[in-house]
């Protein structure tokens, strides 16, 4: 529980569902960092702000004191166990490759550096995220990237995103993570950004539903590796081929999610 440097190894899914989106804030006994003041509470969640680095403090207390738009996504289910979630979170090339093999999304991922990844949705968006902090229970992201599309072209901006992580149970037992994401864009175009007032709608709109869209990407993987292992793993072992490292993982994953999906099948089907 310690705040992530551009030194630490690992960095977040969000590069696979984050774009260019940002949220509300409801302001309570801020933390202070040195110079700068952020409040703990996000849209009614709260994070732990004070064990941010200073300097990072600063540098997202500039997006969110001036943020060109804002929004609120979640929470929505996913079906991983919290361990396993957490351990995607840290690989976002090989959720990215996944999603593009079992045809559920043009994902793209690639490590650019310790925590640093740079990610693509296919679809007009991407950009190069940055873990700012990470605990069991959430984690801060910082996004640079831009969007091109026919109703917005061409909008490059900054982001920051809290994401808060919950563990809880279905109906039958199965574990799985409430995930609710908070975010705050901040548009470089000082023109765009002085039309806020008309953008408004349109932007927090798309936001919304990118970071929705991202979120149910991911659980439909997460149906796809419960009910269909050997399909998963056959297309990750076509080519071009997965680093070792993620092809061990996998196995790994996909074992412990058959295991937990037939136990409280058994159970549920006993008389």
């Amino acid at each position: 529980m310690v705040p992530v440097r551009w030194g630490s190894r690992k960095a977040g899914l969000l590069v696979v569902f984050v774009v260019i989106g940002l949220s509300t804030t409801i302001y309570s006994s801020p933390a202070r960092s040195e110079t700068c003041v952020l409040p703990p509470e996000h849209e009614g969640v709260t994070f732990p702000i004070e064990k941010l680095d200073p300097d990072w403090a600063c540098r997202l207390h500039v997006i969110i004191d001036n943020y060109t738009t804002t929004s609120k996504v979640g929470p929505l289910r996913t079906d991983f166990p919290e361990s396993l979630y957490r351990q995607l979170l840290d690989r976002p090339p090989l959720i990215g490759a996944l999603i593009n093999r079992m045809d559920l999304g043009l994902y793209k991922s690639e490590a650019r550096g310790p925590s640093r990844f740079w990610g693509h949705d296919g679809e007009g968006t991407g950009g190069i995220v940055q873990l700012v902090y990470q605990d069991h229970t959430c984690r801060v992201y910082y996004f640079e990237g831009s969007h091109d599309s026919r109703l917005l072209p061409n909008i490059a901006g900054k982001a920051v995103v809290f994401l808060k992580m919950d563990p809880v149970k279905s109906a039958d037992g199965m574990e799985a993570v409430n995930s609710t994401m908070v975010s705050y864009m901040k548009l470089d175009n000082r023109v765009l950004s002085g039309l806020v007032f008309m953008l408004q709608p349109l932007i927090r709109g798309a936001v919304s539903r990118k970071l929705g869209k991202g979120l149910e990407t991911v659980n439909r993987l997460s149906f796809l590796m419960r009910q269909h292992p050997d399909r998963v793993l056959l297309e990750a072992l076509g080519p071009p081929a997965f680093p070792d490292e993620d092809v061990a993982f996998l196995k790994q994953a996909l074992d412990d999610l058959s295991h937990s999906s037939g136990a409280i099948s058994s159970r549920t089907t006993s008389p």
